[in-house]
């Protein structure tokens, strides 16, 4: 049996134990797609079939595939850079604790920002048109939780804040931008924010939660609390998108890192790429853990970049040798306690390296 089929079973066998409903595996290198195939279903209450055309919530893979790229193509138009302090910009900020920090800062995860805060509950109250106000509000007031630059402390705060900065230097919506200024030119059309006045467009999508807060199922509607709240499009996540729309991104990146112009300096990209030392992270990515990380075994430290996102998708791109793994799921479907996932994509990702 190769690898390839051995991913192809664990793939059956992740359905079968309920590891997820459905999902779809993508595997690209050296600029193509090498294995493209979907299991199970998009929904297991109509069960309709997962497809390759499937659209997923891709919760915090926002953060790297939109406000992070959105974030390098303003530094390069000379809109941001990398030292522009929160309080430049957003002057409302100047005499609280959040004036020091930087757009590096908030990329690298080592703001001093929390992780997460429940702000839904209290922007919910509130008409949409306020809410970003009073975000806005609630993100000054919140304590720092260590010292600027000190530790690194993944924050969907952070993006928050940095949504903000980004949507005040650009004069428009993170989504009309990153649409306008990265998706159309690359010609990639399945990856969108979806407003939730306007509701998702004719596509299909894999169903997520079974919300209690909503209560109802999710399907074309972003899980995330916060990100709901604030009307569908965040920093930190909002983003839906397919396999390949995900991949198309990805390996332009991947040409752009080997030095193609494109539509990003290859010297800038390199530099959110890689490890930003002193801190642990590249700008924006996720880097694989020394133990017991998602990448599994055979994804280098310091040549690899991926990210995770809580509705149950992936990615992670090896570098140094031209591979991508798109792992797309819906293991919150219909209920978030399953984290069966967690055991369940290193031995993926070790299959899979291992015979590319």
């Amino acid at each position: 049996m190769s690898r390839m089929d051995q991913a192809d079973r664990l793939m059956r066998q992740a359905i079968a134990d309920r590891v997820f409903p459905g999902g779809v595996l993508l595997v690209a290198q050296s600029g193509s797609v090498r294995f493209l195939k979907a299991y199970g279903v998009a929904n297991i209450f109509t069960n309709r079939p997962m497809t390759g055309d499937t659209i997923f919530d891709l919760a915090s893979l926002t953060k790297p595939l939109a406000t992070t790229l959105a974030a390098i193509k303003m530094i390069q138009q000379n809109d941001l850079s990398l030292d522009h302090p929160v309080a430049e910009l957003l002057p409302e900020f100047e005499n609280t604790d959040k004036a020091g920090i930087r757009v590096v800062h908030l990329l690298a995860h080592v703001s001093g920002l929390p992780d997460y805060r429940p702000y839904y509950q209290e922007l919910c109250t509130r008409p949409l048109e306020k809410r970003k106000d009073r975000l806005s509000a609630l993100l000054q007031n919140e304590p720092l939780a260590y010292p600027i630059g000190q530790k690194t402390l993944y924050s969907d705060l952070g993006f928050m804040l940095l949504h903000f900065l980004i949507e005040k230097a650009a004069g428009c919506g993170l989504d009309t931008f990153v649409t306008r200024e990265v998706y159309q030119p690359l010609g990639i059309k399945e990856l969108f924010f979806i407003d939730v006045e306007k509701g998702p467009p004719e596509r299909t999508f894999a169903a997520t939660e079974d919300c209690k807060w909503r209560n109802r199922l999710l399907e074309g509607e972003v899980h995330d609390e916060n990100a709901c709240a604030l009307g569908g499009i965040a920093g930190h996540a909002g983003l839906f998108g397919t396999a390949e729309a995900v991949c198309e991104l990805l390996l332009h990146l991947l040409k752009g890192f080997g030095g193609t112009p494109g539509l990003f300096a290859p010297d800038l990209l390199r530099r959110f790429l890689r490890r930003y030392h002193p801190y642990e992270r590249a700008l924006g990515f996720d880097m694989p853990a020394e133990k017991g990380s998602s990448a599994g075994e055979y994804f280098h430290r310091e040549t690899s970049v991926g990210h995770l996102g809580f509705t149950g998708t992936s990615f992670w791109m090896a570098l140094d040798r031209s591979i991508i793994i798109i792992l797309l799921t819906n293991r919150i479907h219909p209920c978030r306690d399953n984290e069966a996932i967690r055991q369940f994509r290193p031995g993926l990702h070790n299959a899979l390296m291992a015979c590319i």
